[in-house]
């Protein structure tokens, strides 16, 4: 008798030992197997926020349990989070009712209109783009950071930003306003009233110069002309401006035509910058503009052989020649 109660106690330790690493396992063991991204809207009903979870980690009925003990239902946060490999479920649950979002790197740059950054940023952060591109032309938000609406699209600087994915379109531009003071340093700034610009124009001037080439190290004499031509008082005439103003950037050839358009960012019918970029540019536009280049030259025109660099004249005489050399290559290319 004695021996089988010791049998039966034996058994019975030894089932809740392996109950008890049963649980352990389910609650505790790894529940994710491989790196995952999870990205909870804002006002997602939990049952997706389950589904979501179901294809992305093991032992779901022990974090249903574990989500039940802590009214996971009713606290979830929004936003992307990442499911490590080794992660198990009670991990899983706090982070997301706590909200231990993992940020996401966030590109901006080769834009030319807020519209266009307002589609940008949809496909990186949680908000729409029409909501993001109602806060980059609303006055009230452009005034609190500094600008008016139209001016506001100079502060982007191009870069890539670490942001959390559910950051409002308000809690963005707030952001860039501390980019652009960090980036605006007492150097830059140094070289920029050497120009005799204020930050808006290096950055209008900058945009153009973007435009017309991205070959870094021609930038510094393409913003010279300019520079050249706003100190005589004479109009930019710049292409790119053109295009803008068109709104037809993939423009191949500017005809007589175009430059009549009316419009304060043509630069053929209007003297001086236009009243804001005409894209977002690069740094290395942006410093090129600080660190012009000094000379006579007040022409320049793409080469003929298109190999993204341009011929410079100090004459009009000179420069009709270089636009002639061009128009032909133009036509005989057939590009119209």
């Amino acid at each position: 008798m004695r021996r089988k109660l010791i049998i039966g106690l034996c058994i019975l330790v030894v089932l809740l030992a392996g109950i008890g690493i049963y649980l352990r396992n389910g609650f505790y063991g790894n529940c994710v197997l491989e790196r995952r991204s999870l990205y909870v809207r804002s006002g997602s009903e939990y049952r997706t926020l389950e589904d979501s979870l179901d294809a992305a980690i093991a032992h779901t009925a022990f974090f249903r349990f574990y989500a039940c003990h802590i009214e996971l239902d009713r606290s979830f946060k929004p936003g992307h989070y990442v499911l490590e490999p080794g992660m198990n479920v009670v991990q899983v649950a706090r982070m997301l009712k706590l909200g231990l979002q993992t940020p996401v790197r966030v590109t901006i740059n080769n834009v030319r209109t807020p519209a266009q950054l307002a589609g940008k940023l949809a496909r990186q952060i949680e908000a729409d783009s029409a909501t993001i591109v109602g806060a980059l032309t609303d006055p009230a938000t452009a005034r609190k950071a500094g600008f008016d609406s139209v001016t506001l699209f100079s502060m982007f600087i191009p870069d890539t930003y670490e942001f959390y994915w559910t950051v409002s379109p308000a809690q963005f531009i707030e952001r860039m306003r501390r980019e652009y003071d960090r980036f605006w340093t007492p150097q830059r700034d140094a070289k920029r009233q050497r120009s005799g610009l204020s930050r808006l124009e290096v950055m209008t001037l900058a945009s153009i110069v973007y435009e017309e080439t991205r070959q870094s190290d021609e930038m510094p004499r393409i913003a010279g002309v300019y520079i050249n031509r706003l100190r005589k008082g004479w109009p930019l005439q710049a292409d790119p401006t053109v295009k803008y103003a068109l709104q037809e950037f993939g423009l191949r050839r500017i005809l007589h035509r175009h430059l009549k358009y009316p419009s304060p960012y043509n630069t053929y019918i209007n003297k001086g910058l236009p009243p804001s970029p005409i894209c977002m540019p690069g740094r290395n536009a942006i410093d090129a503009v600080l660190d012009f280049e000094r000379h006579d030259y007040m022409f320049f025109c793409a080469r003929p052989t298109f190999d993204g660099y341009h011929n410079f004249a100090r004459t009009l005489r000179e420069h009709n020649a270089n636009a002639r050399a061009y128009s032909a290559e133009l036509n005989r290319r057939k590009i119209r």
